[in-house]
């Protein structure tokens, strides 16, 4: 396998700048950026920029959300202990803890 991949950014190969200009005189492109293979999996393994990044999710954000769609909302059980202090500089405030709760 390659140790590089093509940035998936569905505008990369528009962005004018100089590290994307590929051809001979006459006859030049703005070619995709080649991106080097991380030791691990992140979202620069596949994108060149935030910005890549960002126009793919914008553009295929609905067929990504297909893959796993969300019916029910996600809850975490927590324990809550407010306590009420007095201090000379801010007065009388409620500190608030959260603290989640091991089902195991």
């Amino acid at each position: 396998m390659s140790d590089y991949t093509w940035c998936h950014g569905p505008e990369c190969h528009k962005k004018h700048t100089q590290d994307r200009i590929r051809g001979v005189k006459g006859s030049k492109v703005l070619r995709t950026r080649k991106i080097k293979a991380w030791g691990y999996t992140t979202m620069f393994s596949y994108f060149c920029s935030q910005g890549c990044y960002d126009n793919f999710a914008n553009k295929y954000i609905e067929q990504v959300i297909a893959i796993a769609p969300r019916t029910e909302p996600l809850e975490t059980p927590i324990e809550v202990k407010k306590e009420t202090v007095e201090t000379p500089y801010w007065g009388k405030r409620v500190l608030t803890q959260i603290k989640e709760v091991d089902n195991d």
